[in-house]
């Protein structure tokens, strides 16, 4: 299928480098599927540990995530019917395996949203 991407906690400084803004703390529901339909389908809820404008970063026990996956990532998630969620097309930039542990650390990059609010464009 995909060859999986996952650094380790020394490559984790050079990715943090690459960030454009600041990273909130913030634990929240994060809804999460492939939108590629190439992808095996499944459909997580892990919660975030931080978020931005442009990403989000999440723990999980699944182990399918790959960077350069296409994912569709609700935030903040309580409900599929919660008009306040904001739905996005998000791209994995890094797996990382966590230590000690059978989690993954995610880093999902929001490329656009697709809510229609007034017809303002996603983060990127």
């Amino acid at each position: 299928m995909h060859e999986k991407s996952i650094l380790s906690a020394d490559s984790r400084q050079k990715a943090d480098e690459k960030r454009r803004s600041r990273r909130a703390k913030i634990g929240r529901p994060v809804r999460v599927r492939p939108s590629d339909p190439r992808d095996e389908h499944f459909e997580d809820i892990p919660t975030s540990v931080n978020a931005s404008k442009e990403g989000i970063y999440f723990l999980t026990k699944n182990s399918k995530y790959y960077v350069g996956m296409r994912l569709f990532v609700t935030f903040p998630f309580s409900s599929a019917h919660d008009p306040l969620s904001s739905e996005y097309v998000a791209r994995v930039v890094r797996v990382e395996n966590m230590a000690n542990s059978n989690k993954f650390g995610v880093a999902v990059e929001l490329l656009t949203t697709m809510n229609v609010k007034g017809g303002k464009p996603g983060p990127r």
